[in-house]
């Protein structure tokens, strides 16, 4: 039997159908291919330091030992923020801010600067886990708002590893040093928004922040869709043998003059700056971000914004954030 007319056109609107659900549904398996799950917690119930779903926990933050011997690092990865801070002698110290998660052990640990302080009052009053600092700034800690929980004042929240030489070798159990501080501030917004990519960026391959005695490199892997990083030309990874890295690097330049506090040797610590306002790049989806970051005081966040005043998305994820001389 042969279809007239109607039928022949109820065919082709069935089938015009059929192809455009495919096609659509085509493009949603690409898209979720090329992005990671989809986050559907409710935003209360989501972290304002990661844009991801989070049991909001105490803030505790961690200075880290980045000398070439204290490698590799132990419960970096689970760290929510990751700062890459200059100290004397152009090397560098790394800061992980947690609260999502706690490792068992975070480490190796080592000492404390006097503009992390400026950098904390963001967080509000949140635990600090450090090995110690020069005698001329202890008070100076004490007297900060947060709770300074040093190797040396709460020795049960530390451990010492066999396997590495002193000064790197100090260990601190986050849950351990978080019960000391049961007060510590839970998180709140520190200026980071969460989302897609916005249009525009440069595609980049990778980046380099150099101070004169470090280099931090982030080169973007299609594979894992996330930048690697790499601490003086070493791949950078966590003692479980992983690569460190996240979706989001931030590198936002800051005025580091001479602090009036010396290491040891007489060399003046920098004082990081991270209040005012200035250039950054936001390192993302294998591209680059020309941005403007701007903190009003110390107890405000810092925010990133495009060129015609947009906020600058980050991915969700783990967040590292270096900084750069101006």
């Amino acid at each position: 039997m042969t279809a007239g007319p109607a039928g022949t056109r109820r065919r082709t609107r069935i089938g015009t159908r059929l192809l455009a659900t495919l096609a659509v549904g085509a493009l949603t398996m690409g898209a979720a291919h090329e992005s990671a799950p989809a986050d559907t917690a409710p935003p209360g119930d989501r972290s304002p330091f990661t844009g991801r779903a989070a049991q909001k926990g105490p803030v505790l933050a961690v200075k880290f030992d980045n000398a070439p011997r204290a490698r590799p690092h132990t419960g970096l990865a689970q760290a929510d923020i990751v700062y890459v801070e200059k100290v004397e002698g152009g090397m560098s110290r790394l800061m992980g801010v947690y609260s999502s998660r706690l490792p068992k052990a975070v480490g190796p640990v080592r000492s404390a600067r006097e503009s992390d302080i400026e950098l904390l009052r963001q967080f509000g009053r949140p635990a600090l886990a450090y090995s110690g600092v020069r005698s001329s700034l202890n008070k100076v800690l004490k007297e900060a708002p947060l709770y300074a929980r040093p190797f040396g004042s709460y020795p049960g929240a530390y451990f010492r590893s066999g396997n590495r030489p002193a000064p790197h070798n100090l260990f601190v159990r986050p849950e351990s040093a978080l019960r000391t501080a049961p007060k510590a501030s839970h998180p709140g917004d520190v200026g980071f928004r969460f989302g897609p990519a916005p249009d525009g960026g440069t595609r980049t391959a990778a980046r380099t922040v150099r101070y004169s005695g470090a280099s931090h490199t982030f080169r973007w892997s299609p594979g894992e869709r996330r930048w690697l990083a790499s601490f003086d030309g070493a791949p950078a990874r966590s003692s479980s043998g992983a690569r460190l890295g996240a979706r989001t690097v931030v590198i936002q330049h800051v005025d580091m003059p001479p602090s009036r506090y010396k290491d040891v040797n007489g060399a003046a610590t920098p004082y990081i700056k991270t209040v005012g306002s200035g250039r950054a790049t936001v390192l993302r989806g294998g591209k680059a971000y020309k941005t403007r970051w701007k903190r009003s005081s110390a107890e405000s966040g810092t925010t990133f914004t495009l060129a015609d005043g947009r906020p600058m998305p980050f991915a969700p994820g783990q967040v590292w954030m270096v900084f750069a001389d101006r």
